[in-house]
C-alpha cells in the first residue's frame, strides 16, 4: 500500500512538473499573483502581531476594504470572460450583498464588532474543555497556530459544503450562492443569511474550542478575504503546482461554480483544497464552461432570498 501511494505520488509530481514545463510566460505570470497575495499578506500580518506594530488594526480594515476596489479594476483590464463583466445594476446589487455581510455577519467572527454573539465565542473559549489556549507571540507561532485552525475549520466546512450539495433539504440554503451566472471579485459575499449559520460555523467553532487568540483570528482572516475574494474573481488566474496541492485557487473554484453537475459536485474547498483531494472530490479541469444552477438566469433578489422557504418542485423549476 505505502508503494502504492509513493507511486501516486511521484506520478503526480511528474504530471504536475509536465504541464508547468509547457506553460508560456504569460501563464506563469497568472499562476504567480494568488500565492504571493494570499501568503504575503498572511505572512506579513502575523509579523504585525508579533511585533505589535502600531497600526495593526488599521493594516487589517485596510486588508477588509482593498481588496474589491483593486479587483474591479483588473477585472476590467484583464478579465478572464468578457461575458462575465458586470452591469452597472449587477455591481449595485452585489454591494448590497457585501454591505450585508460586513454590517451583520463579519460582526459575529470578528473581535472589532462587540455583539453578543462574539461575547458568546469567548465564553466558549474561555470555557473549553479540552484547556488550549494557542495564543503564540511569535510570527512562526501565529502562523503554525493559523494552519492548525484552518485545517480544523475548513475540514468542518468541507463536509458542511458537500452535504449541501448531496442533499436537496440543506441545498436550498447554498443554492442562492450558485445561481449567479458571472463570476467576479464581489460574488463571493453573495450568500444567503441562513447559509453563514449553517455553513461558516466552521472557523469560529475550531478558534473557540482550541483558545485561539485575537492574533491568530487576525491571521486567519487575511489569509480568507484574499483567497475568497480571488477565488471568485472574473481574472484568467492560473493554479500554481504545489501551492494549489494544499490551497484553493480562482482555477479550482470557478469549475466548482460550473453548470456541469460533475464539476460542481467538487472541490468544496473554498479556502484549502487538501481536504478534496484527501476525500476523492478534486476536479483539474482547467474549464468550466457555463456557470450556475438551475435554468442558468439571474435571480431577483426576492427569489435568492426566498430560495430557502420554496417547495422541492419550484427549487428545482428556478
Amino acid at each position: 500500500m505505502s508503494e502504492l501511494i509513493n507511486n501516486n505520488a511521484g506520478e503526480l509530481v511528474r504530471t504536475q512538473a509536465s504541464k508547468s514545463a509547457t506553460w508560456t510566460a504569460r501563464e506563469w505570470l497568472w499562476a504567480l499573483p494568488q500565492p504571493v497575495l494570499v501568503l504575503g499578506t498572511t505572512v506579513l500580518m502575523a509579523a504585525m502581531v508579533a511585533s505589535d506594530w502600531a497600526h495593526r488594526e488599521l493594516f487589517a480594515a485596510i486588508m477588509i476594504v482593498l481588496p474589491i476596489p483593486l479587483l474591479i479594476v483588473a477585472e476590467r483590464i484583464w478579465a478572464k470572460r468578457t461575458d462575465w463583466l458586470l452591469e452597472p445594476k449587477e455591481m449595485i446589487e452585489d454591494a448590497g450583498w457585501l454591505a450585508a455581510a460586513g454590517l451583520l455577519f463579519i460582526p459575529l467572527y470578528s473581535d472589532f464588532y462587540q455583539t453578543p454573539i462574539s461575547e458568546g465565542f469567548k465564553a466558549v473559549r474561555d470555557l473549553s474543555p479540552l484547556g488550549l489556549s494557542l495564543e503564540p507571540t511569535t510570527g512562526a507561532g501565529l502562523l503554525g497556530s493559523a494552519l492548525v485552525i484552518m485545517l480544523i475549520s475548513t475540514f468542518i466546512y468541507y463536509w458542511l459544503h458537500r452535504i449541501q450539495h448531496e442533499t436537496l433539504f440543506w441545498w436550498r440554503m447554498h443554492a442562492t450562492h450558485h445561481h449567479i451566472t458571472k463570476m467576479g471579485c464581489m460574488r463571493g459575499d453573495r450568500t444567503h443569511p441562513l447559509e453563514y449559520i449553517s455553513l461558516m460555523l466552521g472557523t469560529p467553532i475550531a478558534l473557540a474550542l482550541l483558545g485561539a487568540g485575537d492574533g491568530v483570528l487576525a491571521v486567519v482572516g487575511s489569509f480568507r478575504i484574499w483567497t475568497g475574494t480571488l477565488n471568485h474573481a472574473n481574472l484568467p488566474l492560473k493554479s500554481l503546482p504545489v501551492y494549489d496541492w494544499v490551497f484553493a485557487t480562482a482555477q479550482q473554484h470557478h469549475v466548482h461554480h460550473a453548470y456541469e453537475r460533475r464539476q460542481a459536485d467538487s472541490n468544496y474547498g473554498c479556502n484549502l483544497i487538501l481536504w478534496d483531494r484527501v476525500f476523492g472530490t478534486y476536479c483539474a479541469d482547467a474549464s468550466e464552461g457555463q456557470i450556475g444552477a438551475g435554468k442558468c438566469v439571474p435571480l431577483s433578489i426576492k427569489d435568492q432570498l426566498a430560495l430557502a422557504f420554496y417547495s422541492d418542485d419550484r427549487l428545482k423549476s428556478l
